[in-house]
């Protein structure tokens, strides 16, 4: 089991539901679809390094700052004798690797460029290091580029270049649970340090303009995101997949969205009644709403925390 375990990104969640909700501009789909990619293959990573048999601490997605400089490592493991850290990469396709006499380049085939993702790993390499030498700790550091999706390949690569590619992914981990060294207490202490260091708001959020009264109103899916769910006795069920949840379940999932789009917006019954398109009663919102949640108010003021 991972010691910091991986959350979904806020930014994520809230560009999923505006997409649901709203017409994105093409850059702003664009970018989530890129955002949500490269959250599933981190996850599927993470899959992987959950079978680690070895004593390590494996601390998933932090973001840590040193010398007034943001940095991002997808996943970092403490082994007895070195700290490993990866940048993963959910790339698809044909791909080829270009060295150039001041900077290399990597292109998807025929030649769309993409950030070449050893760039950022030298940079949180650097910055890890200048940290861990604030805290004192001499452990050293490999860096490693994860290509983690299986029907990507990359021609022209350097040989020595850190990449692992999909089909070494497995034989790599396989290597690392041959360590039997165990760790110690100083260990343990550093995977501390290192997830109170962790920034759990990201500056880098990148967020398109919307309002409350340009979002479609409506109770979704919560598997399909469909906004075809009727109220059937105590359950929601969605006419395009099947799925049914409990519409206590349905509300809170509904008031949770509004607190996430609209963090300063006061939860009320008729707010949440508006949200959900109508399909469940006030009086049933207003049981539930009592059931878990702190009235402040009385009559139409009322509202809930």
């Amino acid at each position: 089991m991972a010691y910091k375990n991986r959350t979904q990104p806020e930014e994520l969640i809230i560009l999923r539901l505006l997409n649901i909700r709203m017409i994105l501009s093409e850059a702003d789909k664009q970018y989530y679809f890129a955002l949500k990619k490269g959250y599933e293959g981190e996850v599927m990573f993470d899959q992987l390094t959950e079978k680690l048999q070895c004593e390590c601490y494996v601390l998933n997605d932090l973001l840590l700052k040193v010398n007034n400089k943001t940095f991002q490592i997808d996943t970092l493991i403490i082994l007895y004798k070195k700290i490993l850290i990866f940048e993963v990469k959910n790339y698809e396709g044909d791909y080829f690797y270009e060295v150039g006499k001041e900077s290399d380049r990597l292109y998807k085939l025929p030649k769309t460029e993409y950030d070449n993702p050893l760039t950022q790993l030298t940079r949180s390499d650097s910055l890890l290091r200048q940290m861990l030498q604030g805290l004192h700790v001499n452990l050293p550091i490999e860096a490693n580029v994860v290509f983690i999706h299986s029907k990507f390949t990359l021609y022209q690569a350097p040989l020595d270049k850190p990449f692992i590619f999909p089909t070494q992914i497995i034989s790599y981990l396989e290597k690392l649970d041959k360590s039997s060294l165990r760790l110690t207490e100083s260990h343990r202490r550093l995977a501390d340090k290192l997830i109170s260091l962790h920034i759990k708001k990201s500056p880098f959020t990148q967020l398109p303009a919307y309002r409350y009264e340009q979002l479609r109103k409506g109770n979704t899916c919560g598997i399909c995101h469909s906004f075809s769910v009727i109220v059937n006795g105590k359950r929601c069920v969605c006419l395009e997949c099947g799925h049914e949840e409990c519409v206590t379940d349905a509300v809170l999932r509904n008031v949770g969205e509004i607190r996430l789009l609209f963090p300063g917006m006061k939860i009320t019954t008729n707010l949440v009644y508006e949200w959900c398109g109508g399909m469940i009663n006030n009086k049933r919102i207003s049981r539930i709403l009592n059931q878990h949640f702190q009235i402040n108010g009385v009559g139409p003021w009322a509202f809930y925390e």
